[in-house]
């Protein structure tokens, strides 16, 4: 068992994430890890925390544009029994609704607010067959504007509904503050749920 120090400035999304995780295929009794945004350490926090690193596991913001990601090896044994079960529940039924914009089709943006709004209302009717929201580009802002979109997806997510928000999307439009609902991801993740998807949905 030995600690590791990872300096990831400077890489693009999803290279922190994935530098990560190669280096705990090692083993390591801690990790900590250097990132140069705020989407690359809650990206990170998120991998610790569910590769069984939860242990003292901390964000330090260093300086204006550095960020120190800590966490140490607990129960391994446990995450890993954990990550068997939400695997095995995710078998069940996977749809994917994958969100690109905040609004739903072309011509009117009001109206096309109105759609989406009604769109999320009525995902609930997938009943347990509807997995797993992403949302990317434009879609981001449906996590972080008021209105009857965001009501819609607290409700989902309380429903137990995983909801994935890209954090280079949520930096580019100024939001990552804004956000209220869903977790800040990356591209590995947004990936790695389309293709674990059985079916996805593109409104």
């Amino acid at each position: 068992m030995h600690d590791i120090l990872l300096d990831c400035r400077g890489m693009a999304c999803p290279q922190p994430v994935i530098t990560t995780r190669e280096a705990l295929e090692k083993k390591p009794s801690s990790v900590t890890v250097l990132v140069d945004n705020a989407p690359a350490s809650e990206n990170v926090r998120r991998l610790l925390e569910k590769s069984g690193y939860a242990s003292g596991l901390a964000v330090e913001q260093r300086e204006d544009s550095l960020w120190a990601v800590r966490g140490a090896a607990s129960c391994a044994v446990c995450a890993e029994a954990e990550a068997v079960i939400e695997a095995a529940g995710e078998r069940a039924s996977r749809t994917l609704v994958f969100l690109s914009t905040d609004t739903l089709g072309h011509g009117s943006d009001e109206l096309g607010a109105k759609l989406m709004a009604n769109f999320l209302a009525t995902l609930p009717e997938l009943g347990a067959n509807l997995w797993r929201i992403v949302m990317v580009n434009g879609g981001v802002r449906l996590a972080s504007q008021p209105g009857r979109s965001l009501d819609a997806l607290k409700k989902l997510e309380q429903n137990g509904v995983s909801l994935l928000v890209c954090g280079t999307c949520l930096e580019h439009y100024g939001l990552l503050d804004a956000k209220q609902v869903g977790e800040t991801t990356n591209m590995l993740d947004i990936v790695t749920s389309l293709d674990l998807a059985d079916k996805i949905i593109r409104p």
